[in-house]
């Protein structure tokens, strides 16, 4: 029986025993009566407050820069979880391209030089100040002056005027698309002016963040784990099934990773073994999710150096590319030949482009034609040390080239020295580099631009293409993108036509993301835009 029911018959008998004392003859007192022992109260319960509900991420890297100003490799997947963007990019298949994020409506005037922005209100940066105009001034000025990261997306950027407190305005030196730049996973982040000023970057990398985003930054062991927690003040509110805190544990070993997730030791992975895939999602407990990403591999080609100088024998070395061997059987169909530089799913491709395919006989004979009916040369292939799928590419196509006479040297090599190498003069050059690319900003302009428009000094065009007609078209496009975006993707197909039909570089796959869930991880939709980050307030268990 419960107390609080012994309490009521007990008050119950002490009224009927005072009715009858009522009705009884006073009784002679012979003694004061004792002082009366307190009844105690009701022990009050202790709410017990509700199960913490955390999401664990084991990631295979580690995260270079939480600073969200310099910010620009896999620290992203952090960095978006406690930051904002004023514009946010929707998955491939939405229904519009953009959305709101912290601005809630944006326009631009006719020709894109001056774009307005319309603030959010009621938001809060996680020291507790307001976030609004100039925020937004402060937070792109910061990064602009960083000169580090993706700063340079900023670079149109002439002039930012707080209209009011909720309304600013950028005036630009040229036409930009500054609704896509503002979305950009890198270098486009909202922060507290009050709290990075009393700051540096060191004290933001040690595990602190100035941001307005649904998770707060609250601790980090360098190289092993960072752990965040919800703000309880976020604008968006929070609802049962939200996670209330999200760890991110670095593991770099992928069996390892494998068996956190199959033991429900954590929640979210990438980059395992391809082969365990089925197996894996075969799982009722466990989710795999493939999905278009906006990377590709290609293979730049020199043009600056004899016989790759020669447009006929970079189409013959097209030729003879073993694609589908490369996709079905080192990729194992998580990847797809690509069409032209730009990937599939975004703005500016188009599967018309025309496509080499695998033919030894058609390369055979554009050697031929070139002057080298038996191949006679040698060639420089470079990659980065450590990657087994560029390892194999390179290995596959030296094979079929060696049928052809052509000897390919598969050379791995550090980043670091790859790059050297790369930007040196590119007479000694590579004469292949293998080569991942992935946008700042989604926009053919950042695939055109970085790998094939003419540069007085060598950084992304390691092929050393340049063509003054071509440089006109994409930056035409460019320009166009703010204000009519079918005519600027028009102008960015046809400028992959040219591509194509000059091989200025052989254009390999599009790989797919595929992550790796616990079933009961609710809304889970990949993002390609944001490579590899899992947005933990979208998401539920």
């Amino acid at each position: 029986m419960r107390y609080q029911d012994l309490l009521k018959i007990f008050g119950v008998m002490i009224v009927l025993g005072l009715l009858v004392s009522a009705c009884a003859a006073p009784a002679t007192p012979t003694a004061p009566p004792a002082a009366a022992t307190p009844t105690p109260p009701p022990p009050t319960a202790t709410p017990i407050p509700p199960k913490e509900n955390v999401a664990v991420y084991a990631h295979y890297t580690t995260y270079p820069d939480i600073d969200p100003s310099i910010s620009f490799s896999d620290d992203s997947a952090v960095v978006s979880n406690a930051y904002e963007t004023l514009v946010w990019y929707n998955p491939p298949g939405s229904a519009e391209l953009l959305s709101p994020g912290l601005a809630t409506s944006w326009e631009s005037n006719e020709d894109g030089t001056e774009w307005t922005f319309h603030l959010r209100e009621g938001v809060k940066f996680h020291d507790g100040t307001d976030f609004n105009a100039e925020a937004v001034k402060y937070s792109v000025e910061r990064t602009m002056g960083m000169e580090m990261g993706a700063s340079y997306i900023w670079w149109t950027v002439d002039e930012i005027e707080v209209v009011d407190e909720y309304t600013v305005r950028f005036k630009l030196s040229y036409a930009a698309p500054l609704d896509l730049i503002a979305s950009s996973g890198y270098g486009s982040w909202m922060m507290s002016p009050s709290c990075t000023e009393a700051h540096d970057s060191d004290w933001l990398n040690e595990g602190h963040d100035c941001g307005s985003g649904p998770y707060i930054i609250d601790s980090r062991e360098r190289g092993q784990r960072l752990v965040m927690t919800r703000f309880d003040d976020y604008w968006g509110g929070w609802e049962e099934g939200q996670f209330h805190k999200v760890v991110f544990d670095v593991v770099e070993d992928p069996t390892v990773r494998q068996q956190m997730i199959e033991a429900g030791e954590g929640d979210v992975t990438l980059l395992l073994a391809r082969e365990n895939y089925e197996a894996l999602d075969a799982r009722e407990d466990i989710t795999v999710y493939t999905n278009p990403s906006f990377q590709n591999l290609l293979g730049l080609l020199n043009h600056k150096k004899a016989p790759l100088d020669n447009e006929l024998v970079r189409q013959a070395i097209s030729y003879a590319f073993p694609y589908d061997d490369l996709i079905t059987n080192v990729m194992m169909g998580y990847a797809a030949q690509a069409h032209g530089p730009v990937p599939t799913g975004m703005w500016g491709y188009s599967e018309d482009l025309f496509q080499y395919t695998y033919d030894l006989d058609k390369a055979k004979d554009l050697l031929a034609q070139a002057g080298y009916p038996d191949g006679g040369f040698d060639l420089l292939l470079t990659y980065a040390s450590g990657d087994l799928d560029e390892a194999q590419t390179g290995e596959l196509w030296k094979a079929e080239l060696a049928k052809l006479g052509i000897n390919l040297e598969v050379r791995a090599m550090s980043w670091e020295p790859q790059w050297d190498l790369g930007i040196s003069d590119p007479a000694v050059a590579q004469d292949i580099f293998l080569f991942y690319w992935w946008p700042d900003y989604v926009s053919p302009y950042s695939f055109l631009f970085s790998m094939f428009h003419c540069e007085e000094e060598i950084l992304f065009n390691l092929g050393y293409t340049c063509d003054a007609e071509f440089d006109e078209m994409i930056d035409r496009a460019d320009a166009l993108s703010g204000s009519d975006r079918a005519g600027a993707e028009r102008l960015f197909i046809e400028a992959q036509e040219m591509l194509v039909d000059n091989a200025d570089a052989v254009f390999i796959f599009d790989v797919a993301n595929t992550h790796v869930l616990r079933s009961d991880i609710k809304g889970y939709a990949d993002n390609p835009a944001y490579p590899h980050v899992v947005f933990f307030y979208k998401r539920s268990r």
